[in-house]
């Protein structure tokens, strides 16, 4: 591990507006260094999606420094930083986001073809190659199985070569045996790659997996613990 990957500086970020506004994120203060393998955790509501969020440039805070690979976020216009985030920054949800009318193929490639790599679909194969679908190349996603349309989400994030990896709770919406399945090809490409990787999990077994836990409790770290 080496530098810092993600520094947050007193990051504070309320949502909703009036008297529906809510103070998600209280004095956020984190370092990530480079390769790191971090598991934020806490109760529901504790703000740790909304933390995943704001590191990988999707949410802006309301006040604080939010900085990945030295490049302070909040300097960045939103089509800068759409464009930061596209090269640097790998995303994987909950939830698929797969396109449903595109092949998994197409899904892949899609953000090297917005980053317009000529080589966008020869990549994205390799990719599906990686996750070990390689047979699965044009069939649409109501044709996978969940394991299946989220390594194709997975093989889409790491497509571009991020030197960073976000991922909010990638096994919820699927069985234990096929989670694990997930959270190994995760790390295993995250290892592979040099990748720093920042995963939100309810999972105590997961969280042990990273080098680090960091623990919220409304809005705040409440205790940064080794894994």
């Amino acid at each position: 591990m080496s530098g810092k990957a993600i520094a947050l500086s007193q990051v504070d970020l309320s949502l909703g507006r009036g008297a529906a506004r809510v103070h998600v994120l209280r004095g956020i203060s984190l370092d990530v260094a480079g390769g790191e393998a971090v598991g934020l955790v806490g109760p529901s509501g504790s703000g740790k999606s909304t933390l995943l969020m704001v590191m990988a440039g999707l949410e802006r805070p309301d006040s604080g420094a939010v900085a990945i690979e030295g490049t302070d976020l909040g300097r960045l216009d939103e089509d800068a930083l759409a464009h930061f985030r596209g090269r640097r920054i790998g995303i994987v949800f909950q939830a698929f986001h797969l396109v449903p009318t595109m092949t998994a193929l197409e899904n892949v490639a899609l953000p090297l073809e917005l980053a317009d790599k000529p080589d966008a679909h020869e990549r994205a194969r390799m990719e599906m190659e990686a996750v070990g679908l390689g047979h699965r190349l044009h069939h649409y996603p109501a044709q996978l199985s969940g394991g299946e349309q989220q390594r194709v989400a997975i093989a889409r994030a790491v497509a571009p070569d991020p030197a960073i990896l976000v991922a909010d709770e990638p096994t919820g919406n699927l069985d234990e045996a096929t989670g694990r399945q997930i959270i190994d090809l995760l790390f295993a490409l995250k290892r592979d790659r040099g990748a720093t990787l920042v995963l939100v999990t309810h999972d105590p077994g997961l969280a042990r997996l990273c080098d680090r836990t960091v623990r919220l409790r409304s809005g705040r770290i409440e205790e940064p613990v080794a894994a």
